[in-house]
């Protein structure tokens, strides 16, 4: 019935304000008074950068491949299988067995069951590509096995990315994957891109090698550069600690040098590897390697086993400060490459804004005075109704704090558009009713009956677009996605508690007129 209690007319006030409120809080500086949560806007709105990013994930397959070198080795090992000169080469791995063993490797590789092949369940493929000539045989990684490797890093990178970019504090930034070896980043309102690009540029592979002039190294050695230099140093392939092993690392001022340094803490393990290493070096040079160039190779005066230790160079507040945020932020699986670069400014986002507003504006003048000349007092009453619609939509968007991009704009206009269709729908369902009925009570409230049912299916159909949309579809078609979603919902309590409230409260006082509407 047309008839509201008190209790449901309070809820439906209460409600109206209370959304009101938090709408207000977008146009309004509230942050000292009670609320603070804004809309965000995105990068077509706000300006800002937008980057393409591509894994390079070779250093990745060669990495696995070399552990897989050593699993083999330690089967056959296990299996006493004679075989020699097992290597790496052009992407494969190379060994020649006997001919005693040459089935018996074989099953082994095939073996759906075995531990070389930990994709097969999930892919129903092989982890290598067998090929067999003579007793020599290669393996190479097979089609899935790649693909494995692409989604595995491309996962990693995207949470380093994350990272990295939350810390450098832009808002609502979006990272999305492209295939499986590309990464999408929005970054909404960035004022430096060039720090963004700087940092996502770096591995951040940081490992602690001692110094060395022998040649003859058990483990290997290797010619490293300086970085910012051209000097160079004969640095131990082998690794003391990495940066795994990092809890924090922050910039600081030291108080003695008077310059800036990176200091970091290490976990349990990388303390008890740092405290050992420093305590049988004192006297050699430890190098800290970043990607490949040596940072800074300061001499071990005394045992460090505290697990605390300071990165020193020549660094400037901000160079520490980024350093710090890498290396909290961990290491990159592999090198990123940055393929598509574009920048939104902050003056064509707005007038983006402008464009938007001004379309919005202009629909809802014609829908005011097209409702108002079609259906009167009653026209007023869904003028009214449509605007109590829009401040719903982004009050529950500013509780959200919802990320509003040109095509969410689109959105809040179709919402329009759809709200003034179901106070059409009503409004002329009830002209035929009371072309039958000449109570305006009766009239009225089968109007509202009658027409929720093609209302509401309208709605639903509009809905599950709107849902295939958000999970389907990537960034602003996300934007509008939502939009329209929760503009289906505000436009229903709108029409069929809002509207009806009035249209009730109108015709109870009028009920003795004829032709109301």
């Amino acid at each position: 019935m047309l008839y509201f209690s008190k209790l449901r007319i309070s809820l439906i006030t209460l409600t109206t304000l209370l959304f009101l409120f938090i709408a207000s809080s977008n146009f309004l500086k509230l942050e000292n008074i009670f609320f603070d949560k804004k809309i965000n806007l995105g990068l077509d709105l706000q300006g800002g950068s937008y980057l393409l990013l591509e894994i390079d994930n070779s250093p990745i397959e060669l990495k696995k491949l070399q552990n897989k070198t050593t699993f083999i080795r330690n089967f056959f090992k296990d299996q006493n299988i004679d075989y020699t000169d097992l290597r790496i080469s052009n992407k494969s791995i190379l060994f020649n067995t006997s001919e005693s063993d040459k089935d018996t490797v074989t099953d082994f590789f095939l073996d759906k069951e075995s531990a070389i092949n930990p994709y097969y369940s999930k892919y129903k493929s092989h982890q290598f590509d067998l090929t067999v000539s003579g007793n020599e045989f290669r393996l190479t990684f097979s089609k899935y096995g790649i693909v494995e490797i692409k989604n595995s890093s491309q996962d990693q990178a995207i949470e380093i990315v994350r990272r990295r970019v939350d810390e450098v504090g832009t808002n609502e930034p979006n990272i999305l994957k492209r295939g499986n070896d590309r990464i999408l980043v929005e970054l909404p309102g960035l004022d430096d891109p060039m720090r963004i690009k700087s940092l996502l540029g770096k591995t951040a592979n940081l490992t602690f090698r001692f110094v060395t002039q022998n040649e003859n190294d058990t483990f290997g050695v290797e010619k490293l550069s300086y970085e910012g230099t051209e000097n160079e140093d004969f640095v131990s392939k082998r690794i003391i600690l990495s940066g795994d092993n990092l809890l924090d690392a922050q910039p600081q001022m030291n108080n003695q040098t008077n310059e800036t340094v990176v200091s970091f803490t290490l976990d349990r393990v990388g303390a008890k590897r740092f405290g050992k290493a420093t305590s049988t070096g004192v006297g050699k040079q430890l190098s800290i390697v970043l990607d490949g160039k040596i940072v800074s190779a300061p001499v071990i005066r005394d045992a460090i086993v505290s697990g605390n230790g300071q990165i020193s160079g020549n660094f400037t507040f901000q160079s520490a400060t980024d350093l710090a945020l890498l290396l909290r932020s961990g290491a990159l699986p592999a090198p990123l490459n940055i393929i598509e670069e574009r920048t939104v400014g902050p003056d064509l986002g707005q007038d983006s804004i402008n464009a938007g507003i001004i379309a919005l504006l202009i629909g809802f003048i014609l829908v005011i005075i097209f409702m108002f000349f079609k259906y009167r007092f009653f026209g007023l009453i869904a003028n009214l109704t449509l605007l109590a619609n829009l401040f719903l939509l982004l009050g529950i968007l500013t509780l959200f704090e919802a990320t509003l991009t040109l095509p969410g704009i689109a959105g809040i206009i179709l919402t329009v558009g759809m709200a003034v269709d179901a106070n059409v729908l009503i409004f002329e369902r009830i002209k035929e009713e009371s072309k039958i009925e000449k109570n305006n009570l009766i009239a009225f409230d089968t109007g509202y009956v009658k027409s929720r049912t093609a209302i509401i299916d309208a709605n639903i159909t509009t809905l599950i677009a709107a849902i295939i949309l958000f999970f389907m579809g990537s960034g602003p078609i996300k934007g509008f996605s939502v939009t329209l979603a929760v503009g289906i919902f505000t436009t229903l309590f709108s029409v069929y508690f809002i509207a009806r409230l009035l249209t009730g409260i109108y015709v109870l006082r009028n009920k003795d007129k004829t032709n109301l509407i």
